[in-house]
């Protein structure tokens, strides 16, 4: 017995994998996602240039020291320590820039919730009902 399966009704209701794919897809969140990691990679590249272009020459006038430096070891293969700096240079800036962005945005969380708060506090209205509600409860005791 062979059974006919319908393609295009399982990824209409959704069933399935393909229909949970897809669902997985059009979410918003993955969509989201994928813009973030778009501009992230083109942020770091600007820092990648930043620390390159500026920090690595400042380092070097101020410091006399080279970034991009080597280290010869045997077999002719060299340790590239300048490499280094540099990668933990554009982490440090790129933790920074994350941590200041992530504290803007929950101190903008905040505000909104405290408004919130603030407006369920200092709602009259609702004073009045719940006092209407002890004094009902009392009644019926």
């Amino acid at each position: 017995m062979e059974k006919k399966i319908n393609k295009e009704k399982i990824l209409k209701n959704g069933k399935g994998f393909m229909g949970e794919f897809k669902s997985f897809i059009l979410r918003g969140n993955v969509m989201d996602m994928a813009v973030g990691v778009i501009i992230g990679a083109a942020f770091g590249d600007i820092v990648t240039a930043l620390t390159n272009d500026f920090i690595n020459p400042l380092i070097n006038g101020i410091g006399g020291a080279e970034v991009g430096g080597t280290i010869k070891i045997y077999g002719g293969q060299v340790i590239r320590y300048g490499d280094f700096i540099t990668a933990v240079i554009n982490f440090v800036i790129m933790a920074f820039v994350l941590f200041c962005l992530l504290k803007f945005v929950n101190k903008l969380a905040a505000v909104g919730k405290k408004k919130e708060e603030e407006e369920v506090k200092a709602d009259p209205q609702l004073e009045l009902l719940k006092e209407i509600r002890d004094e009902l409860k009392k009644q019926k005791k």
